[in-house]
């Protein structure tokens, strides 16, 4: 069987992985330069597990409202691209609702566990490398009645299998004494030990080094046009010059780029571009290093100690199409959180002495990936991951090469599928 994968990311490279480790022969498309580039070059650095929860929480109606105008909201819609929101975000909204939520969320919870348990599989029988440090995270709060909220949420995940473990201020410094400075701030945080740091880029590039060091074929460079339907009804891939791809099995997993490449054959992809952003800060010598990742999950952001040193700060939302461009009031909302919550790594430092960053996340309205078959007998997919790409690469890409190879999963593909759209084709 020979299976061409279009996309370098964590979703694609992994499929690869998986696929070829299945005995197919696999010849992977990436239209960047090299591996990871796009959605998967600097993002939070972080498999979370215990923030596997939706965008679209009850409420989202509102806070996208009080967004209109307002840099520095958590979530921001440009108003440009309204138009090309309205079914995708009626959506949206519908799904936000307090049951659908809690159903999608542990969809998403299911899936990150199972990926969790392969990624440390991965890490542990491969020579794959990317700095991985398995000490959980925490959740930090400054209010106690949000505190008290979130441990009730939390503890409703538990029935997916989420553990987690209450901190007092002092039982916190005492793990993260790096949050001392602001210990009279906090109330308390909540300890989620199924978390793992990683740098996701350096993944990529040593999943593509052993990608080739087993045969699989890695073309960058390489642009496809929207697929195509042969004489027997089945997709092919042309590039950009002209030249075919030939193929028994295609894994579309191109990230927000997926959808305009389904369209022409008649798939619809309900996914929309959510651009986040990131910042590296540098390592410090004169202050205390962070030794675990540390979530903000008031502002969608987390703050991630790298194994090459520097933190990781990443975070927020913006609906703004394709558009890559970094907007410096949304970094230097990036840049202010971390200044609250490691003010001794920030002090005397600017902005522009920061590695800013941002990518577009392919997001559905229901915060599920899309995951599985088509109506098109030879097309599968494995993008739509959002937020959530590095936590469900592994379990996503093990999923989807068993069902392309024939065999049975570990968990049902059938909540992850495209047909839980209604209008697919």
């Amino acid at each position: 069987m020979r299976v061409i994968v279009i996309g370098a990311g964590l979703a694609g490279l992994t499929a690869a992985w998986y696929l070829r480790a299945g005995g197919a022969h696999v010849a992977l498309l990436e239209r960047e330069s090299g591996p990871g580039l796009g959605c998967s070059f600097a993002n939070a650095g972080l498999q979370h597990p215990s923030m596997a929860e939706p965008w679209n929480s009850p409420g989202v109606l509102g806070i996208l409202l009080r967004s209109l105008g307002r840099p520095d909201s958590q979530m921001v819609v440009r108003l440009g691209v309204l138009p090309q929101l309205v079914g995708w975000g009626m959506r949206f909204v519908r799904e936000s609702g307090a049951q659908r939520f809690f159903t999608n969320t542990g969809k998403n919870v299911r899936l990150a566990l199972y990926s969790a348990g392969l990624m440390q599989e991965l890490n542990a029988s491969t020579d794959l490398y990317f700095g991985a440090y398995r000490c959980g995270s925490l959740q930090v709060f400054r209010n106690a009645r949000v505190a008290a909220s979130t441990l009730g949420w939390v503890r409703k995940l538990a029935a997916f299998g989420l553990e987690h473990r209450w901190l007092t201020v002092d039982q916190l410094v005492q793990e993260e004494p790096a949050l001392k400075p602001i210990a009279r701030a906090l109330v308390g945080a909540l300890f989620m030990p199924h978390d793992v740091g990683g740098d996701a880029y350096r993944y990529c590039c040593g999943m593509a080094a052993q990608l080739q060091a087993r045969d699989v074929e890695l073309h960058y460079g390489v642009s496809c046009k929207p697929l195509a339907l042969n004489k027997c009804g089945r997709a092919e891939v042309i590039d950009s010059t002209g030249r075919p791809w030939p193929a028994d099995v295609i894994v579309l997993a191109a990230g927000s780029y997926s959808a305009a490449l389904a369209r022409r054959i008649g798939i619809v992809l309900p996914l929309q571009p959510v651009k986040g952003y990131s910042i590296t800060v540098p390592q410090r010598l004169d202050a205390t290093t962070p030794r675990i990742p540390v979530i903000d999950a008031m502002q969608h952001a987390a703050a991630v100690p790298l194994a090459a040193g520097g933190l990781r700060v990443a975070g927020t939302a913006e609906f703004a199409g394709f558009d890559r461009r970094i907007d410096s009031k949304r970094a230097a909302n990036i840049f202010a959180l971390c200044a609250r919550l490691y003010p001794e790594h920030t002090r005397g430092l600017a902005l522009a002495q920061v590695a800013p960053w941002a990518g577009l996340r392919p997001m559905c309205p229901d915060g599920v990936p899309l995951l599985g078959a088509t109506p098109i007998p030879n097309l599968y997919l494995n993008t739509g991951h959002g937020h959530l790409g590095w936590t469900l690469a592994a379990g996503s890409a093990r999923l989807v090469a068993d069902r392309v190879l024939g065999r049975n999963g570990d968990i049902d593909l059938a909540p992850y599928a495209l047909a839980r759209f209604a209008g697919s084709r």
